[in-house]
């Protein structure tokens, strides 16, 4: 589903360019988790980044399904972003001026697969049936990344991405969110590519890399 091959990023600072991916291959299959690992400034986001179209890398191919996203221009990429990936980060991104029931249908109605059904099952599974009508500043930390994930899944994407996605959690409310994203993607053939520096998170996913150096290790590697 996922086919990342011979991916390099640069950044230019003064000094000359900082390589921060060096030659990262990556497969994911459909239906399957992927947790990524890696100290702080190691690369997790900015792969993240490019598989989501919101950068684009030195060399290299990224494979979404039949697209490679390096051979799209910038308003392809900004519709494969609307229709092909879900993505979920730290800082939630809710509208403010938006209920929680808008919230959840928004990204599911602006690529016009808006399911009534699949919204009201996602308020009942992730415990925001009584909040459709709050905003977002009246919610607690918690339901804020229950919207958010809603708000990912609504449109069944084909993959999703999620940074940190229980970063802003307590340890008890990050297992909790993380049980319930497992669950809604089990039987789906939506993937899941997530970055984390929790071990107990990433051990929850089927399989787990890290990187190290610009590169991908499995656990273990040196």
């Amino acid at each position: 589903m996922l086919s990342i091959q011979g991916l390099y990023k640069s950044y230019p600072t003064p000094q000359g360019p900082l390589p921060v991916l060096r030659g990262v291959d990556l497969q994911l299959a459909a239906g399957a988790s992927l947790a990524l690992m890696g100290e702080s400034g190691s690369g997790k986001s900015t792969l993240l980044h490019l598989v989501a179209g919101l950068d684009r890398a030195d060399a290299g191919s990224i494979r979404v399904g039949e697209r490679a996203l390096e051979r799209l221009d910038e308003s392809a990429l900004a519709a494969w972003r609307r229709n092909g990936i879900g993505l979920v980060f730290q800082q939630f991104n809710l509208i403010s001026s938006l209920s929680v029931a808008d919230n959840l249908a928004f990204q599911a109605r602006l690529v016009g697969r808006h399911d009534p059904q699949w919204q009201g099952e996602l308020s009942e599974r992730l415990g925001l049936a009584s909040l459709l009508r709050r905003y977002p500043e009246q919610l607690s930390v918690g339901q804020q990344q229950r919207v958010a994930l809603g708000r990912a899944l609504a449109s069944r994407p084909p993959l999703l991405l999620a940074d940190e996605p229980t970063g802003s959690l307590d340890e008890r409310s990050a297992d909790e969110v993380l049980a319930l994203l497992l669950e809604l993607l089990a039987g789906s053939r939506t993937s899941l590519l997530m970055v984390t520096h929790s071990a107990r998170v990433a051990a929850r996913l089927q399989r787990r890399l890290t990187l190290q150096g610009g590169r991908l290790l499995e656990p273990g590697a040196d």
